[in-house]
């Protein structure tokens, strides 16, 4: 199927219409269907609800379908994932929900979030645990971070968290490589070093296929590059990793019962994971986002857009006296950060949005992150270089 003509695609995007928009890794605008599938849910929750049994079924239904469209986009069985509210929740799951032993390691790079660092902070304290950063922040232009993750294991080694796609610069893991040297390194107890994986940016960015690369934890979101309305996020759990990961948050949602209501154990498929009612209306929503994006192409024509968008940005803040990119070749990912040899970065962006360009401020490497995603035009990309070019011109005299 041909792709839609570009203006009238974007029209679905009420926040496209009135600013110019670089920050879809923070958060993508909902288009008028997104919407209004929200709402639509919503009207009928009330209308035939909120609490019968024609509109519990409805609503496990609707929880079933979303389920099966997030993994059709992971290339995985549904069963394997569960729905969450956001990345963070997704990685606290995997994280609280092993079994460790004092002097148990942990090991993740120096790009991680916060949020995924303060749990590791909290879990370390709790359970006595070590925790190693693997420095690759200064060697994704020409070092090996697999080398230098591998090089930190040990073999109390636990667990390895890395992020797919780098929040900061923009980098793509070699996530393959690393998973299979971590599932190969020996322990001291035999178990597998399991891998978590923040994929804040890179679900609705790259094509995926999750059972090819053995991913163990992919913890993702909906309201970033699939333009998803915020709130509605998933997590994936391999069949092998579930064996390794007990629930932690417990509800109605997580478990079997018997003929008078007991529990007596855990679902035997992702939904052990969740815990108990939820924003229903969000799941339809993310549900018509995933489908609004099918209708523009596939995932791996859509990767293609932003790159080749993303390449026309890179290209021309290079052209700009005192800009330099962070990452020294083409980007491989809808993310381009930058530095402007003044530092005054967030002054930079202020002015930006005062001339209706959105970007962002970047604290560690110290830059600012402009997103483009494969419906952003050329002209956007042009405009946003010249209010670029403008403010270095005007704070080098």
């Amino acid at each position: 199927m041909p792709s839609p003509d570009l203006s009238t695609f974007r029209a679905q995007f009420p926040a496209l219409a009135n600013k110019i928009y670089f920050n879809y890794g923070g958060q993508g605008p909902l288009s008028d269907r997104a919407f209004e599938a929200i709402v639509s849910t919503e009207r009928q929750i009330q209308t035939d609800g909120p609490f019968n049994g024609k509109i519990n079924a409805a609503l496990s239904a609707n929880s079933g379908v979303t389920r099966s469209a997030i993994a059709d986009l992971l290339g995985v069985p549904e069963t394997t994932i569960s729905l969450t509210e956001d990345v963070t929740v997704g990685c606290n799951i995997a994280l609280w929900g092993l079994a460790w032993q004092a002097g148990d390691q942990i090991v993740l790079t120096d790009c991680e979030h916060p949020g995924v660092m303060a749990a590791v902070a909290e879990i370390a304290r709790r359970f006595d645990l070590t925790v190693t950063i693997a420095p690759i922040l200064n060697i994704l232009n020409d070092g090996d971070p697999v080398a230098a993750i591998v090089d930190r294991l040990t073999p109390r080694t636990r667990l390895v968290i890395v992020s797919h796609l780098l929040w900061n610069t923009g980098s793509v893991l070699p996530l393959a490589e690393i998973n299979r040297a971590c599932h190969q390194f020996p322990t001291e107890t035999g178990q597998t070093i399991r891998v978590l994986v923040d994929a804040a940016q890179s679900v609705g960015t790259l094509p995926l296929d999750l059972d090819a690369i053995d991913v163990d934890f992919y913890a993702f979101t909906g309201h970033k590059w699939l333009c998803g309305a915020a709130g509605v996020g998933g997590l994936y759990v391999s069949e092998a990793a579930r064996q390794d990961l007990a629930p932690t948050f417990i509800g109605w949602r997580s478990i079997e019962t018997d003929a008078v209501g007991n529990p007596t154990d855990w679902k035997p498929n992702g939904r052990r994971y969740e815990v108990a009612t939820s924003a229903y209306p969000l799941y339809a929503g993310l549900r018509e986002a995933i489908a609004v994006h099918d209708e523009w192409g596939t995932a791996t024509e859509r990767y293609a857009a932003i790159c080749d968008r993303a390449f026309r940005l890179w290209s021309g803040l290079h052209a700009i006296d005192g800009v330099d990119c962070w990452s020294m070749s083409p980007p491989r990912s809808g993310l381009v950060s930058f530095t402007h040899v003044g530092g005054q970065h967030q002054t930079l962006v202020n002015q930006l949005e005062a001339r209706g360009l959105m970007l962002r401020t970047i604290l560690h490497p110290d830059c600012v992150r402009a997103c483009v995603h494969y419906f952003t035009t050329e002209d956007e990309i042009d405009q946003l270089l010249t209010a670029i070019a403008d403010f270095s011109r005007s704070t080098s005299r």
